[in-house]
């Protein structure tokens, strides 16, 4: 990660007393750097050239010699809200793994292998281990999906954000064959829906969640011990987003699926028509599956509508893929290999009307 650099000084003043005053540490900064240097270094990939304190990160680009015609795929992304709550509970190594998820598990759904990626944290003040922290959880989920963390930025932003406050970003990039390429145009009639477990929010429906059930809504406290959960709230709503791309490039690479769809900010329904030609619809059945406690609470306390809250939150499927029903039982035993739990959700068949549309029918176990 690059650090801020210091502005020039006053003569016969030493150098970075000025922005020190205006609220930005160098120093702090810079023992940042150090704190993070070990999780970066655990993050990284054989074609990761040099390390920390350049102005761009370095990738070997021979590595794609061993495509025929590969295609380069970014994605970049936040975690919303979230933050609010790794803020409030002073919890800052999962965020990373949020972050992480967010952007390669976009990326994987047309079958790329996430390479690399960047970040950046912006605060209103630099506590070094803080920042260091949250490197962590963004190095160690980089390990998880198999790409390499080749550098960031790390940006006090004085007047701007309170000392506390932080917010993150990323970007990442991955290469997919041409022909492996994955999406609407592979979809056929008769594919099978394959869903896979969430494992709770993920990082998208927080600004609703909040209203629900904190403060400004049901008045709970995040260390509120609550019974459907088995822990605290605070310990639910920080749970770390599932990160699908290893698993989802194994499958890719053993069944003959046409394309996945990672089911985040706008929820299921949304998030699958994304990925369906006009010539087609899909019928899903919410009684194949039970969503966590966690949706039917705020559903309950909220007085949230089932719609409202299907188009806001994953409501317990945090990726789906679309495959031929004789790849069924190889991708379910595949996935539970990888810790994830999948299962038919739905059928894909010929469009009746509106062609690339997703109905929702049926209705989940005890809701």
């Amino acid at each position: 990660m690059t650090e801020p650099s210091p502005v020039a000084s006053p003569a016969g003043s030493p150098a970075g007393n000025a922005y020190a005053e205006a609220g930005v540490d160098i120093e702090a900064a810079d023992k940042a750097i150090e704190l993070m240097k070990g999780w970066v270094e655990k993050a990284r990939r054989p074609e990761m050239i040099g390390g920390l304190g350049g102005f761009a990160g370095l990738f070997d680009a021979t590595a794609l010699t061993k495509y025929k015609r590969p295609l380069l795929a970014t994605s970049t992304d936040g975690v919303g809200t979230k933050v609010a709550i790794a803020q409030a509970m002073d919890v800052h190594d999962t965020i990373g793994f949020d972050l992480v998820g967010m952007v390669v598990d976009d990326l994987v759904v047309c079958g790329a292998e996430p390479l690399f990626m960047t970040d950046y944290i912006a605060t209103g003040k630099v506590y070094p281990e803080k920042i260091a922290a949250i490197v962590k959880g963004i190095a160690e989920a980089c390990v998880e999906a198999g790409c390499a963390l080749v550098g960031g930025e790390t940006a006090e932003h004085p007047g701007l954000l309170r000392p506390d406050e932080y917010d993150v970003a990323g970007a990442t990039t991955g290469v997919v064959e041409a022909d492996r390429l994955l999406g609407p145009g592979r979809v056929r009639p008769d594919d099978v829906v394959l869903a896979m477990e969430a494992s709770g929010l993920h990082s998208n429906g927080y600004s609703l969640v909040r209203h629900v059930l904190l403060a400004s809504g049901a008045g709970w406290s995040l260390d509120r011990d609550v019974p459907e959960l088995g822990r605290t709230l605070g310990e639910e709503l920080l749970t770390p987003t599932r990160i699908y791309a290893k698993a989802c490039l194994a499958l890719a690479e053993a069944t003959g699926v046409h394309a996945m769809s990672h089911v985040t900010g706008g929820g299921l329904a949304a998030n699958l028509e994304r990925v369906l030609p006009v010539e087609v619809e899909v019928t899903l059945d919410r009684a194949t599956w039970t969503p966590q406690p966690i949706f039917d609470l705020v559903r309950r306390v909220g007085k949230v509508s089932q719609p409202d809250l299907e188009a806001t939150l994953n409501c317990g499927v945090g990726m789906v893929a679309l495959l031929p029903a004789s790849d069924v039982d190889t991708a379910v035993s595949l996935l539970a290999m990888y810790g994830i739990r999948a299962w038919v959700a739905g059928v894909v068949s010929p469009a009746a009307s509106d062609g690339g549309r997703v109905r929702l029918t049926g209705q989940h176990p005890g809701w």
